[in-house]
């Protein structure tokens, strides 16, 4: 394990602004905390961003997710314990943290279009946007897996 590389946050604060920002926003955008989180773990997982795994773990267990449902996550497509609203974010969450492998079907976007209004879509790919971010400033950075406290 290598030691953490640069704290973007205390080297210049204004370069995070614009991903505070984005998190500010799909934060007041109504969407559920809970979905928020796994949407956060799932892109963590694909990205295997440690320290966001972490985090985003210990965030969604805070908001009352349950263990059976986070140990599931990566398996979700194989399990009944998402709702379908969940299942659409999840898949899009994926399609679009690894968009240079997939298309984005107009049926995965119709499916999507079918469980949110449009300003919910929009704040769900701005949430997918900043956790793909987040989990490539943590990576290239080597943030500490372990040491976030919610």
């Amino acid at each position: 394990m290598s030691l953490k590389r640069l704290d973007y946050n205390q080297t210049d604060p204004k370069a995070i602004k614009g991903m505070l920002e984005l998190e500010k926003y799909v934060a007041g955008s109504g969407l559920e905390l809970s979905l928020y989180e796994l949407v956060k773990l799932r892109a963590s997982q694909i990205n295997g961003c440690a320290y966001c795994i972490d985090m985003h773990s210990k965030d969604a267990r805070k908001a009352g997710e349950t263990e059976q449902r986070l140990y599931a996550l990566s398996a979700w497509r194989e399990t009944s314990f998402y709702s379908e609203r969940e299942r659409a974010a999840l898949a899009w969450t994926e399609a679009m943290t690894l968009i240079a492998e997939n298309d984005i079907s107009d049926s995965l976007y119709n499916e999507v279009q079918k469980h949110f209004s449009e300003k919910e879509h929009l704040a769900l790919t701005m949430a997918i946007v900043a956790i793909n971010g987040w989990n490539r400033l943590a990576i290239a950075f080597r943030n500490e897996p372990g040491s976030y406290k919610p």
